[in-house]
């Protein structure tokens, strides 16, 4: 299998920002899951959203993707209006944080088809650490499931424990439990594992090249396209 991930500012890629929502919530209602803020288009209109697709190396399909998703003038994050019902210290928590000097991570999701290959769970997620890093902010945040919150610290990410009960929400539906994770020092990463370290920082260094990974669901290629 040989697949691509490639940066793409959504307002500048129409295609390919719909057939992202598309699968999106194709993917979240297999789930039952109708309500979800990050799954919001609205965001497409915000000129500082960064998209990372997973498409057939020819472009014509995504299999998946996730969202560097700036805060800036009118726009807020989407975690925000999500926890700001059940925890209101969020306010105070963002307030640090001045206008394009954040953004979250969200959205990332991958279908049944590329499923098992570690694609949603581990290489987007190293890929948007990068791409924040490269676009120079202070802070990523994002939240995650207990399913890859070990692979979010290994990149870095910690829980922020002020918010919510030490960390944890209900979301995005009762029964479904999300961490709420930052990185605040994208350049450095010190709080990342050194092989993760390394590989976002090659990331960072070599934003175009292919890379031949191993999964236990068989051996493929990624052909990187990072450049924002």
């Amino acid at each position: 299998m040989r697949v691509r991930i490639r940066a793409v500012r959504s307002i500048c890629d129409t295609t390919t920002t719909n057939k992202y929502i598309d699968g999106h919530f194709s993917l979240l209602e297999s789930y039952g899951v109708t309500k979800v803020t990050s799954a919001d288009r609205s965001w497409a209109e915000n000129p500082n959203v960064y998209l990372l697709v997973v498409e057939s190396e020819d472009g014509s399909k995504v299999f998946g993707g996730g969202r560097v998703q700036i805060k800036s003038g009118n726009y807020n994050l989407p975690l925000e209006p999500a926890i700001i019902e059940k925890d209101t210290r969020i306010v105070e928590y963002m307030s640090q944080f001045g206008d394009l000097e954040v953004a979250e991570l969200c959205g990332v999701w991958n279908s049944k088809e590329i499923a098992g290959y570690g694609i949603g769970s581990i290489f987007l997620i190293r890929a948007g650490v990068a791409v924040a890093s490269l676009l120079r902010l202070k802070c990523l945040m994002g939240f995650c499931s207990p399913f890859t919150l070990e692979n979010c610290q290994k990149l870095g990410f910690g829980i922020i424990e002020g918010l919510g009960d030490s960390g944890t929400f209900l979301y995005p539906k009762e029964g479904l439990i999300a961490t709420i994770l930052d990185i605040k020092n994208l350049k450095d990463l010190p709080n990342a594992k050194e092989e993760e370290k390394d590989k976002i920082f090659y990331l960072k260094n070599n934003p175009v090249h292919s890379s031949n990974e191993t999964s236990p669901k068989g051996d493929f290629t990624i052909l990187y396209d990072l450049e924002t």
